[in-house]
């Protein structure tokens, strides 16, 4: 089974976020990473999408609900009814308002209860910009340790509003305070790699998910030789659609010169771990 950890459908609230919105920015950034766009994303088509992830041997896709500012929201009802209509093809992780601390709990478990595996936190990019430390997350995160439900939070790439919302130290005073916490950094914390790779080293309870910026961006060569040796168990797959193709990023991704039964962790093992399926 192969898992795209970071796969944005074109539906529902996705095609109000800014990835679809701002079609000519989004086709930028796949340039720069090294592909041409996806026609599902051009197009803004399902049908297209789910051709593409046929065509790749994708088997699912993990679709994330998300509270932001300038980068457009999209509902966990949203992600529920993906979910839902595309039955065994999608994963939905949830997202939470942090400013209602007592909300944010109930939404969580809410969420756990309905089959959501994983809470989307994603802390420079909300409305009010936090840092991952900030004080007001620290019930919501203590929340998801006791109910062992894993967090997947952006703190790379446009992460914030400005580069200190990325920084790694702040990521690793959550992992050290709360070490039974399996914490997945998208974006693979970049550009600070060999800072999260250096925290992953320390914490095992880090996962980590590149993404786009696995492909050809300053620093991925060292994100594959983590994910060949000491990460291989922790590293998780995605092609951050629809920022790169489904299926060209999959066949791209094949090449790198990771042993095969590393690959398969990283492609799907790992993930069916941590989410429990």
């Amino acid at each position: 089974m192969i898992i795209d950890f970071r796969l944005r459908p074109p539906l529902g609230g996705f095609l109000d976020t800014l990835m679809y919105s701002a079609g000519e920015r989004r086709d930028g950034f796949t340039r720069t990473v090294g592909f041409e766009p996806s026609p599902a994303a051009q197009q803004q088509s399902m049908d297209l999408l789910m051709q593409e992830m046929d065509g790749a041997g994708v088997d699912k896709g993990v679709v994330v609900g998300r509270l932001a500012g300038t980068l457009g929201s999209v509902s966990n009802a949203d992600v529920e009814q993906i979910v839902r209509e595309y039955p065994g093809r999608f994963i939905g992780a949830a997202s939470i308002d942090p400013t209602q601390r007592v909300a944010a709990c109930q939404t969580i478990s809410d969420a756990v209860a309905a089959g959501f595996k994983a809470i989307n936190i994603e802390p420079g990019a909300y409305p009010i910009p936090m840092y991952a430390d900030d004080r007001r997350l620290y019930p919501i995160y203590a929340h998801c340790e006791d109910l062992d439900v894993p967090v997947i939070m952006m703190v790379g790439g446009t992460a914030g509003p400005d580069l200190s919302y990325s920084d790694p130290v702040r990521t690793d005073r959550v992992l050290s305070d709360f070490p039974r916490l399996n914490v997945v950094v998208v974006h693979g914390g970049w550009p600070w790699v060999t800072e999260i790779l250096h925290i992953a080293f320390r914490r095992p309870n880090l996962y980590l998910s590149p993404d786009m910026y696995f492909s050809r961006m300053p620093g991925w060569e060292e994100y594959v030789k983590a994910a060949d040796t000491f990460l291989s168990d922790r590293m998780l797959y995605a092609s951050s659609f629809p920022f790169c193709p489904v299926r060209e990023y999959k066949q791209w991704f094949e090449t790198l010169p990771i042993r095969p039964g590393n690959l398969e962790k990283i492609m799907g093992a790992n993930a069916r771990r941590l989410l429990k399926l």
